[in-house]
């Protein structure tokens, strides 16, 4: 259990997509202007790290990786399917976000019209790769670990966009040199937050 709560909390804040790795920026950027857009968008994209990441798990494991097909018998031990791991992945994540834009359109089609293309584009997010990815390359033991990771990848960049964008909504009232306005300040500040994140380093877990 204790190795989950590690796996979780590093996920967020030492390794967080938008701050380590500079992962999903496009929608981070584009969609940070209100509060209201950014916690959805948040919500959506926990939704799908959290079940894409662990599907990809089973996917890797019991498909994909050298010998994983020995359940299907002995003659099988020695298939490598792992060239196939970009074009899988990609599908479960289509999927997987095609489902939560029908979700959102039917119970909010408000907050359907506001993200408007974003949603969509959460598919091409390479922050949602890039979780199935290192899964694959971190060599998580379980499903358990696996969900965990993919869990608080999504806290990470929900926090990360939901920051930014209470921020902007701030800096509408404050004196900003006009050639800085808009994204200029944006890059700076996200800049900034990343250096604070980097203070989550220092943790021990």
């Amino acid at each position: 259990m204790q190795e989950l709560v590690n796996i979780f909390v590093k996920s967020i804040f030492i390794d967080n997509m938008v701050f380590a790795y500079f992962l999903g920026m496009c929608s981070y950027l584009a969609v940070s202007k209100t509060v209201k857009t950014s916690v959805g968008l948040g919500i959506a994209v926990i939704f799908v790290l959290g079940i894409t990441v662990p599907v990809d798990f089973l996917i890797n494991k019991y498909l994909l990786s050298e010998g994983a097909l020995t359940w299907l018998g002995p003659d099988f031990a020695s298939v490598d399917l792992s060239f196939l791991s970009f074009i899988m992945f990609i599908a479960v994540i289509a999927s997987m976000v095609q489902l939560v834009e029908m979700i959102i359109e039917k119970f909010s089609p408000a907050l359907y019209t506001s993200l408007g293309i974003f949603l969509p584009l959460i598919a091409v997010n390479c922050a949602i790769l890039g979780g199935s990815l290192f899964m694959q390359e971190r060599e998580y033991a379980s499903i358990a670990e696996a969900t965990s990771f993919g869990l608080g990848s999504g806290v990470g960049w929900f926090l990360a966009i939901v920051g930014i964008a209470a921020i902007r909504e701030k800096i509408r009232y404050s004196n900003v040199p006009a050639p800085l306005r808009g994204l200029g300040i944006t890059f700076i500040i996200t800049g900034l937050m990343g250096i604070a994140f980097m203070s989550f380093m220092g943790i021990k877990l």
